[in-house]
C-alpha cells in the first residue's frame, strides 16, 4: 500500500493517503499528529461505478473539536481525489463500462510493450473522438502512451 502524507500549515493535523488494493478505494486519513490518532477517514472507491465515496468518524474516539479551516482543508483534499479517480464514471454510461472493464482486466496498468495492442482494442471498441477519455480512465494513459503525471505505485 504506497502511501503519502501532507501536513497542515500548524503542522498539528496531517492527511495520510493511501491506496488499498483489495478495497479498490483511495483512504484518506485525517490525523492529530501529536497523538498519532486518526480523527476521520474518507473512503474514495475507483473502480466501481456503484460504490460511493463516505466519510467516517471514530464513534468510540473521545469528542475533539477539529478547526473548521482544517476541515475545509481536508475534504478539498478528499474532492480532489474524487474528481480525480472518479471523473471517467462521470462519462457516458457506455465508455463507464468499458473502462470498467479494461480496469477489472488488466487491473489499472499496462506495461509499455503491452501497451499498442490494448491501444487497438480500445480504438476498435470506442469512437476515436473518446480514445483519449477511455485510455486516462483504464489507465491513466494518453494515446501516444505518455502518462500526465507522475505514477503511482
Amino acid at each position: 500500500m504506497a502511501e503519502t502524507m501532507v501536513v497542515y500549515s500548524n503542522g498539528d493535523y496531517a492527511i495520510i493517503a493511501m491506496y488499498s488494493v483489495p478495497d479498490d478505494a483511495w483512504y484518506l486519513e485525517l490525523d492529530l499528529v501529536r497523538n498519532q490518532r486518526t480523527l476521520v477517514t474518507a473512503v474514495v472507491p475507483d473502480e466501481d461505478p456503484a460504490r460511493e465515496p463516505t466519510v467516517c468518524f471514530d464513534p468510540h474516539g473521545r469528542h475533539l473539536d477539529i478547526p473548521c479551516e482544517v476541515m475545509r482543508w481536508f475534504i478539498d483534499r478528499v474532492e480532489e481525489e474524487i474528481r480525480t479517480s472518479r471523473a471517467w464514471m462521470q462519462l457516458r454510461p457506455e465508455l463507464v463500462e468499458v473502462i470498467h472493464r479494461l480496469r477489472q482486466e488488466y487491473q489499472g496498468a499496462v506495461d509499455d510493450e503491452d501497451f499498442p495492442p490494448v491501444l487497438a482494442q480500445v480504438r476498435a471498441a470506442v469512437p476515436g473522438t473518446d480514445v483519449p477519455a477511455v485510455l486516462a480512465g483504464a489507465f491513466g494513459r494518453n494515446p501516444d502512451g505518455t502518462t500526465d503525471g507522475p505514477e503511482v505505485v
